[in-house]
């Protein structure tokens, strides 16, 4: 009965008049296939990733799955940004996707991650949903940080930010690894950080110490080829990334694809349970808008580019053709998908413009943890406010 209803005709009508198209089973889309990936750059590695990927077609729908909503999510908040509904700093991931979807496939939800401002797409990875992530870049109280956050400012359990101060997060990474190690746990930490983050002085020192100590620390530089609007040639004698921790293990990856991105970090991983200490990771990305919302991003690089790499290098085209190639999917099936999330997407969009702003009274909350309430002064010294944990 399933299969002759899964068979059932569905008619479809054209300028040439009507044909019929039969829909498929999921008996009839390829459940598992292998793929050819591009070898990594080693340094201080004998061995490195696999250079061929198993996608089963679940796992496959999957990563289209939250690639696209992070897409989506982002399209959404430009058009929020632009209609002045979301105010401030607002960086988008939009190009960057098979990043974050790909280093989540690779480690446990109960391992830890830290990012940059750039964040996102690693707070809807790491389990936030679109509605609360929206609502925060809006400022509303149903947002993950309670509107008071913003666009830099979101967490969820073992993803500590979203961080505004350029590579400050790395050295706090580092410390999360020892803590990992001191409690036994068998657990890693994601520390990401930019192109144009790399040059700072306390990634070094933390790159010491986590070698030093044999941290289980993942330093991941999501290289996008331009920090601000300095193109890293401009900006680094030596654009070698995975190469900068010197003592320690380092890849290069291509970050536009998805199943390297997932093979690398499974790798690096490995070597960190593994009791190697720690590693660094350099993926080559890209980001479709400018640096952040004020920046139009074609003044450094031309439409051209940008382009080029649209056309050539989607992660999300990448993933899809794939999977269309392979008979794991059909055309119909992706559109099903991209409808729901689009709706995903608006019906989000409609709880972050029309829920509450936090009221003043809720400013200073949350400032300690498990604290009794204290008063906090406000911007005059007569002016004072209650912090309630």
């Amino acid at each position: 009965m399933l299969a002759i209803i899964s068979n059932a005709l569905c008619r479809m009508t054209g300028r040439n008049g009507a044909r019929v198209v039969v829909s498929r089973s999921f008996a009839d889309f390829t459940p598992q296939a292998t793929f050819d990936i591009k070898k990594c750059d080693l340094h201080r590695l004998e061995e490195g990733p696999p250079v061929k990927a198993e996608l089963t077609r679940e796992q496959g729908l999957q990563y289209y799955r939250t690639m696209q909503t992070v897409r989506r999510m982002e399209l959404k908040a430009d058009q929020l940004y632009k209609q002045k509904i979301i105010r401030g700093f607002c960086h988008l991931y939009d190009g960057q996707e098979a990043c974050a979807a790909g280093i989540e496939a690779a480690i446990n939800p109960s391992d830890h991650l830290i990012t940059a401002y750039r964040a996102h797409g690693y707070t809807y990875t790491r389990g936030v949903s679109v509605k609360e992530i929206l609502a925060e870049l809006t400022g509303r109280r149903g947002g993950v940080a309670k509107g008071k956050g913003g666009s830099m400012h979101m967490y969820a359990p073992h993803f500590y930010g979203g961080n505004g101060i350029v590579g400050a997060q790395v050295p706090l990474g580092a410390g999360i690894a020892l803590a990992c190690q001191y409690q036994g746990n068998n657990q890693v930490c994601v520390t990401l950080y930019g192109d144009g983050a790399a040059n700072q002085g306390q990634l070094f020192e933390s790159y010491n110490m986590a070698a030093l100590w044999k941290l289980p620390c993942i330093f991941i530089c999501e290289n996008n080829k331009y920090g601000m609007g300095t193109s890293v040639e401009r900006a680094a004698a030596s654009t070698d990334y995975y190469k900068r921790g010197d003592f320690i293990p380092g890849l290069r990856v291509d970050g536009m694809d998805v199943l390297c991105v997932r093979e690398a970090t499974q790798f690096a991983a490995d070597h960190c349970r593994a009791g190697k200490g720690p590693i660094i990771m350099e993926l080559q990305t890209y980001r479709y808008h400018g640096h952040s919302m004020s920046d139009p991003g074609v003044s450094y690089r031309t439409r051209e580019e940008i382009q080029e790499v649209r056309s050539k290098s989607d992660p999300i085209s990448m993933l899809k053709e794939r999977m269309l190639s392979h008979n794991m999917a059909s055309v119909e099936e992706f559109k099903e998908i991209d409808i729901e999330i689009r709706k995903q997407v608006e019906e989000a969009t409609q709880f972050a413009t029309s829920d509450p702003e936090p009221p003043l009274e809720e400013l200073c909350n949350h400032i300690f943890s498990k604290n009794p309430p204290l008063e906090v002064r406000g911007t005059s010294p007569w002016s004072k406010l209650k912090s309630v944990s």
